[in-house]
């Protein structure tokens, strides 16, 4: 096992100061070893494991129980080839043998209430949505850590809002059935000669406030972030930039949004009117 220290430096980058922590376990340090992993092994995960990972999701809160949330499980590699050209042509969506798409599911409840003669004009407005996407968010993210702790690596996957209807009639679902995916993730085996590595986040100075909101100078809060990524994107060998730069241009126009900008078109056409 990695030292859970180390990994807690690494998690700020170089030069970056690190939060003073006297006490850890193995849940903390499988979330101080967090990495997204776009290099996996073919191999089939071990029986049991798909139901291990969604026990691991439903154990994640749900607002108000209302458990507005469901997944796809893609195990096919026809479809995942399929999901992967929409997604940006992403290798590691066919390389790895599980893709689970993460979708807010009204549709439960719509049937439940059309089949009782139930009004659910609750199920039209803008946080019922909302509440399907955090809940949905909650469950990935327990299905991360649970993957992680048995050794397995994940990515996830937002570009499966590029072309939100396409990825819908892929995996079945019809217009006005009030169901949308939101993201994808991809679980499997890491591939041992392309490692991941940990990637810096912001200093904790810069996310945390105390009692009020009362952000410093920009260029303070970040600066010294900017540098632990240049260092961080030279040692990977990717192309060396910061992060300021990356996140303004990954947000300069709608173009960037890679088709995200018609979010609300497609979930009209997908059941959401959201008043």
């Amino acid at each position: 096992m990695s030292d859970p220290f180390e990994l807690l430096k690494a998690r700020y980058g170089n030069g970056q100061q690190a939060p003073a922590v006297d006490t850890l376990n193995p849940v903390l340090e499988t979330l101080f070893s967090h990495r997204s992993v776009r290099a996996f092994r073919p191999d089939p995960l071990p029986a049991g494991t798909l139901d291990v990972l969604v026990a691991a999701a439903q154990s994640a809160p749900s607002s108000s129980n209302l458990q507005v949330w469901s997944a796809i499980a893609v195990e096919d590699a026809a479809r995942r080839d399929r999901v992967a050209r929409l997604v940006g042509n992403q290798q590691h969506v066919r390389d790895a043998p599980l893709f689970l798409a993460w979708l807010v599911d009204l549709s439960r409840l719509q049937r439940l209430a059309q089949e009782r003669g139930r009004q659910l004009d609750g199920a039209e407005y803008l946080d019922t949505f909302l509440m399907g996407v955090i809940d949905a968010a909650l469950a990935a993210q327990n299905a991360v850590t649970a993957a992680e702790s048995l050794g397995l690596g994940t990515v996830y996957i937002g570009a499966l809002r590029n072309q939100p209807e396409a990825v819908a009639a892929e995996l079945g679902i019809e217009a006005g059935d009030g169901v949308y995916p939101v993201f994808g993730l991809v679980i499997g085996h890491p591939d041992p000669d392309r490692p991941a590595a940990v990637k810096p986040r912001l200093p904790q100075s810069s996310v945390l406030y105390r009692e009020r909101y009362t952000p410093k100078p920009v260029e303070q809060e970040v600066g010294g972030y900017d540098e632990a990524m240049r260092a961080f994107y030279a040692s990977q060998g990717l192309p060396v930039t910061t992060w300021s730069e990356h996140s303004l241009a990954r947000l300069k126009s709608a173009e960037e949004l890679k088709g995200r900008h018609r979010l609300k078109e497609a979930l009209a056409g997908l059941g959401f009117p959201l008043r």
